[in-house]
């Protein structure tokens, strides 16, 4: 009976002499690897204005610094993923910041990174699953008590279509993708023509807090006329840095692509780049124009700007939301695609369980897959569901991931020289020291709010 259900749930095995065919295309890529990062533009911007408005306290003021904060989170952008471009072809094997770290820093520096990474893969799945949750308990109306029950369908979901096999994933999820990426550039696009040929002008908080529409939080923020200190700032830059979150996963999964396998996932990440940057700053810019005041219960700046911006709760309002609802549920698809990946990269080098480095009979790492999803919904249930409980914890990890595999690429072309070293080397350098210094300023900035967690986790010791 127990076979009988599982061949239902995941499908026939697999034989190994048809692991190539398994191997995806770039535009099945981009939605598998990129989800996670191109997500994060449903939430960077609104978590840079929840520190200005609702921690710093300084009002209208706020607006005038998220630009700002948007072009220094798209040049961080470019550093790392310039450094990463060269991590796909001088290491193909996959394994991104582990394998770099191994082969040039050393077991302990290597351990950190692949520790900081599943960690982050781990929050990956169940903060992109809160949020895509919270979104439609919020459309449905339905109460906290729903919270729970839906993440665990979720992840139950996701999982079984992992377990199916990566391609399979991959299909499932490439619509709901490139639906999101259709809907935000239309918003971007239509709102910023609104505002600049048509002079459409701010959401006007008074009116909609007077029909209900807005708490009075929302007019309390617009009123405050505080004053922005630098540990407030540095807050804001490093709540914006976690639109950053997920763009190493190309880099942990270049041997799911078709050959040529460091070119295609190249070209996977620079348009995943390309979109990343565009969507951010565009809903940054649009959010300075627009000024989408809220409170913590009110809906998220991306609907009260489709709600302006389209003239009502429309079709188009409608489109947008559903995008949004399910790219924040399928970014998770991405922890799926590469924690399996890393973790039996790691096992293989014996700081994990070996089960971790076996194939399932779809020729996925299917241990690797249901401890991911055993342990995030562990922390949906102890964390009832809560996003804002598990982002605080999110940055850490990925800026630690990246300070390390950059400065095991400045070793590797001290080491190697290759043609063009030392241009190479610099690019590698400057990211190691951005991005160092990103890390400490969000464990610093954040620290009371959970980052000291993921900050001082124990390194892996090697399993017997």
């Amino acid at each position: 009976m127990l076979s009988i259900l599982k061949r239902l749930l995941v499908g026939r095995p697999i034989p190994s002499s048809e692991e190539h065919h398994q191997r995806i295309r770039k535009f099945v890529a981009l939605p598998v690897f990129a989800s996670d990062a191109i997500s994060s533009t449903a939430y960077a911007t609104d978590e840079i204005l929840v520190v200005l408005l609702a921690q710093a306290g300084i009002g209208a003021a706020a607006f005038t610094k998220l630009v700002p904060i948007a072009i220094v989170v798209c040049v961080l952008l470019a550093v790392v993923v310039s450094s990463y471009r060269q991590t796909l072809f001088a290491y193909p094997s996959g394994g991104g910041s582990y394998i770099v770290s191994r082969e040039n820093l050393g077991t302990t520096p290597s351990l950190v990174a692949g520790a900081s990474l599943l960690v982050d893969y781990i929050l990956t799945v169940a903060v992109s699953v809160a949020g895509g949750v919270l979104a439609i308990r919020s459309a449905a109306n339905l109460g906290p008590g729903w919270a729970v029950p839906l993440c665990l369908a979720c992840i139950f979901i996701m999982t079984v279509a992992n377990l199916r096999g990566l391609k399979e994933s991959g299909a499932l999820f490439a619509g709901p993708t490139y639906f999101y990426i259709i809907m935000l550039v239309a918003l971007i696009g239509v709102g910023l023509f609104r505002v600049f040929a048509q002079d459409l002008g701010p959401i006007p908080v008074e009116k909609l807090v007077s029909e209900g529409r807005l708490s009075e939080e929302a007019l309390d923020h617009a009123k405050a006329v505080g004053a922005l200190s630098l540990l407030m700032l540095l807050r804001a830059f490093s709540s914006g840095a976690v639109a950053l979150s997920g763009v190493e996963a190309v880099s942990n999964g270049v041997p799911a692509f078709q050959k040529p396998e460091s070119k295609n996932a190249s070209i996977t990440l620079m348009w995943m780049a390309g979109i990343l940057g565009t969507c951010f700053f565009g809903i940054s810019l649009l959010a300075a124009r627009l000024k989408p005041f809220r409170g913590e219960d009110d809906a998220t700046g991306i609907a009260l700007m489709a709600q302006h911006v389209y003239g009502g709760r429309g079709v188009l309002f409608w489109a947008t939301q559903i995008a949004t609802f399910a790219i924040l549920i399928l970014a998770a698809n991405t922890a799926y695609a590469d924690f399996p990946r890393l973790s039996s990269i790691i096992a293989r080098d014996g700081f994990l369980p070996r089960q971790l480095a076996n194939r399932g009979d779809r020729l996925v790492f299917s241990n690797g897959i249901l401890f991911l999803a055993a342990v995030a919904s562990i922390l949906i249930v102890v964390f009832k569901g809560n996003i804002s409980a598990l982002i605080p914890l999110y940055a850490v990890g990925v800026f630690t991931g990246f300070t390390l595999s950059q400065a095991g690429m400045v070793r590797h072309h001290l080491h190697l020289k290759e043609p063009r070293w030392r241009i190479s080397l610099a690019v590698n350098a400057v990211g190691a020291v951005t991005t160092g210094i990103v890390a400490l300023v969000v464990v610093i900035s954040k620290f009371t709010e959970g980052a000291y967690l993921p900050a001082f986790a124990r390194v892996p010791e090697p399993s017997p």
